[in-house]
């Protein structure tokens, strides 16, 4: 049996700022933090053959990928001294310029934060079975390809 209780991940939409800033300022008494790291995806207008990306829908096998973001949590937890880890990435449409990723994690000292929030977004990126459809600015789209960095 896991030793966190699983978490819901999947946010509907962007990720605002505010969203944002309100986690980060919920933490600000837990006085046993030295450090947090915060990692931001955020869609990109990339051009594709003469086409640009004006958003992303993205979707997912739901209950897998809780799963997966699940034992993603576990490990970290288990791999790096962490004081607190909170993961949340998009369903459904976002616009380009918008964020679809947020992992938030504190530790005692700030290595540890960095290893451990660059270590999750590898984890995620490979692991997690969620889906992007680029939208252009035609309304045509493609299955987005995830690059290696």
């Amino acid at each position: 049996m896991s030793e966190h209780k699983k978490k819901k991940v999947f946010v509907i939409g962007a990720i605002t700022p505010q969203f944002i800033a309100d986690s980060i300022a919920k933490h600000s008494s837990k006085t046993n933090i030295g450090a947090h790291d915060v990692f931001l995806g955020q869609v990109r207008a990339d051009e594709i053959n003469r086409k640009m990306v004006q958003a992303i829908d993205y979707s997912a096998y739901e209950e897998m990928a809780e799963d997966k973001f699940h034992e993603i949590r576990e490990a970290a937890f288990t791999k790096f001294d962490l004081t607190c880890m909170h993961i949340y990435h998009s369903i459904g449409k976002v616009k380009a310029g918008e964020i679809c990723l947020f992992v938030f994690v504190s530790s005692a000292h700030r290595k540890m934060a960095f290893d451990a929030c660059r270590w999750i977004v590898e984890e995620i990126k490979s692991n997690v079975p969620i889906f992007g459809k680029e939208i252009f600015e035609d309304d045509t789209h493609t299955w987005k390809k995830n690059s290696p960095s």
